[in-house]
């Protein structure tokens, strides 16, 4: 039988552990400092062994059965130690997987080169997608850019008038830039919504729940009809945006009158400016009109010439002009002392601004964000990669930090707050305007003060919340019902059991309370996926397939047909709980209690279509199915899957065969 090593039993560790068990495994672990209480209660009963010593030592290794080491999770807070222990394992047993906690990317890169059979997370980096998506609301679950496309997990509440109300059911909202995960009443609890269970003959109602998957093109062609179902509300929409600009220009403009003393600086700086263009006008046209003879361009160089302190150079006493008005050698006079003194301005305000320039070491940010902007409240590693998530979709984000800003990188280009008390830096964040604020300072009570000060200041405002420990989690989530309350070494300890059985996790999102991993499969010979349809697979294992790409073709195919077959070499990416990990680890998927009676057939030519159907649907061999069409009526003697049997009984409908379904016990 083989084991699974857990080298460092802290929080994470004692994670992975309750993960594996899921399995059914035998799982041996290596702490050196094992504590009087463990976080996760009752740990040591689950298990199988626990050896005290130092993981990255041999002596302590071989203490394990070693050689029958399926993977090893290397999990201790110590990165010298994780990555000293994997060489270790290595050197014991060249086939033992290896599962490291290091961010240390071009080291990781190295090693699995070196090592093979060897992956790296970071376990505060993994959820920081999970982190951002959940500020943007409950519309977008998650984002991914894999290599056969880009896709958006969605989820929509049914409004009182929508176009999906004219199907006849669940099912025929699938397409081929489309699949259903889930759909719930709108009366259902959310804490009881499973990963991929739904009934695709049930009719959408008003305030029904679906989450879906679909193609980043299909969002992008469907985002403005959805949205504006009618004419009318589209012109709507249009007036308030308008209204809103107006709105906005006002203030703005009342707010320029209202400014701190550095942009007071800039007003003044911008009332000389205008006044000095202004009075070159005016100087240009009164010189010119004087003298016709001279053109607009000399006119122009006099008039600037006296805004410089040049009347001395054209009024001087040993050369005075002559023929000149009095009044227009007053307003020469003018000229010259308003010249001095507002060139004068610009002049300092010039030198300051160069000055500042050549000291101001730390690189501009930009100002910050009023309204409708995600605030982040802990700007380490993880508040960071939340910030640089946000970036990349567009969105603005005003980040609070409570610590020094010294190890802060300045590469992010974003708005800061720092060196605050905390209600000082809530006050300057505009929250009472924001729309969401992710908290994730490394202190559980800070964070708890944070969110309740939040909601007090915005109750409308979307709290996504950082905890550690199980307790903590659920009872604040009893305290905050609305909040997205994340433990990110929950998260991560899935990701890195599913990386333990030798799947290759890309990215993890949240639904509900669940981890959805991003998994991708190469199928070999004797896996339990080799030979089954990708509905078996979806609908048998309880994933989504989202990419498949042939080993007969190197093109990718992002949503991929029921139909398709899976042979040794095929590439396969789903979206998977745990639990979905864990059937197909054990090759144990859910039971087929679905038949197909054949009623009736309209014609020969349909008989050759239904047969046809029946073989590349139900999966079974074509003289079977031609048995049944010779047959009827007959019932299918395949048993299916209820999304099998009703997807097959609509295509046969359209061919003009009747049949209904039959439940099997």
């Amino acid at each position: 039988m083989d084991y699974f090593l857990v080298c460092g039993l802290g929080y994470l560790g004692q994670h992975c552990v309750i993960a594996l068990k899921k399995f059914g495994v035998k799982v041996i672990a290596i702490e050196k400092n094992p504590p009087s209480d463990w976080e996760v209660k009752n740990l040591h009963e689950s298990l199988d062994e626990l050896i005290i010593g130092d993981c990255s030592q041999q002596n302590i290794l071989l203490q394990t059965p070693i050689s029958k080491i399926r993977a090893a999770l290397i999990v201790t807070t110590i990165e010298k130690v994780n990555i000293e222990t994997a060489i270790a394992i290595r050197a014991l047993n060249p086939h033992t997987r290896l599962i490291v906690r290091s961010d240390r990317e071009n080291l990781n890169y190295l090693l699995s080169n070196q090592l093979g059979n060897f992956v790296a997370y970071e376990p505060k980096h993994l959820p920081a997608n999970a982190y951002a998506l959940s500020a943007l609301g409950k519309d977008t679950i998650g984002f991914l850019d894999l290599e056969g496309g880009k896709m958006r997990i969605n989820r929509l509440q049914m409004p009182s008038h929508h176009p999906w109300y004219s199907y006849k059911s669940l099912e025929e909202l699938n397409t081929r830039h489309r699949r259903i995960i889930t759909h719930y009443r709108h009366n259902f609890p959310d804490t009881e919504v499973n990963f991929y269970q739904w009934n695709p003959e049930a009719k959408l109602q008003p305030q029904d729940t679906i989450v879906y998957v679909e193609t980043e093109d299909n969002y992008l062609m469907t985002k403005g009809y959805n949205n504006n179902s009618s004419q009318r509300k589209l012109f709507q929409n249009i007036i308030q945006y308008i209204t809103h600009i107006q709105h906005r220009f006002n203030r703005y403009l009342k707010e320029f009158w209202q400014l701190n003393r550095k942009q007071q600086i800039r007003r003044v700086a911008l009332v000389c400016t205008l006044v000095v263009f202004l009075l070159l006008i005016i100087g240009t046209i009164l010189f010119h009109f004087y003298y016709p003879s001279i053109s607009f361009t000399s006119a122009f160089y006099v008039t600037a010439i006296l805004l410089l302190g040049g009347y001395a150079d054209l009024f001087s006493p040993f050369e005075p002009l002559s023929n000149l008005p009095s009044w227009l050698e007053l307003f020469s006079l003018l000229l010259t002392l308003t010249g001095t003194a507002f060139v004068g301005v610009l002049y300092a305000l010039l030198t300051e601004a160069l000055l500042s320039s050549k000291f101001q070491f730390n690189s501009k940010r930009p100002p910050i964000p009023k309204e409708n902007h995600i605030i982040i409240v802990g700007f380490g590693r993880l508040g960071q990669k939340i910030a640089e998530k946000l970036q990349e979709l567009k969105k603005p984000v005003l980040a609070i930090t409570l610590n020094s800003i010294t190890d802060i990188s300045t590469a992010l280009t974003i708005p800061l707050i720092s060196g605050h008390n905390l209600n000082d830096s809530l006050k300057l964040a505009y929250l009472e305007k924001a729309k969401s604020m992710v908290i994730v300072t490394d202190d559980d009570i800070i964070n708890i003060e944070i969110a309740l000060l939040s909601q007090k200041i915005n109750p409308n405002c979307q709290l996504v919340i950082r905890t550690n420990g199980d307790t903590l989690t659920e009872n604040l989530g009893q305290l905050l019902p609305h909040a997205t309350i994340i433990d990110p070494y929950i998260a991560a300890a899935e990701a890195f059991t599913g990386a333990a059985f030798g799947e290759n996790i890309l990215g993890l999102s949240r639904l509900q309370r669940q981890t959805i991993l991003v998994t991708q499969y190469h199928i070999e010979a004797n896996d339990t996926l080799q030979g089954l349809l990708l509905s078996e697979v979806a609908y048998g294992y309880g994933v989504i397939p989202v990419i498949y790409q042939s080993h007969l073709d190197a093109s990718s195919v992002t949503l991929p047909s029921d139909d398709i077959r899976l042979a040794v070499g095929d590439l396969l990416i789903v979206l998977a709980t745990i639990e979905g990990l864990k059937a197909i680890e054990l090759g144990k998927p859910h039971l087929r209690q679905w038949q197909l009676e054949i009623l009736s057939a309209k014609s020969k030519m349909t008989i050759f279509d239904g047969t046809s159907a029946i073989a590349r649907i139900s999966g079974c061999s074509l003289k079977i199915a031609r048995e049944v069409m010779d047959n009827i009526p007959c019932i299918l003697p395949v048993k299916m899957y209820h999304h099998q049997a009703v997807r097959l009984k609509k295509i046969l409908h359209q061919n003009q065969i009747q049949s209904h379904l039959v439940r099997v016990r």
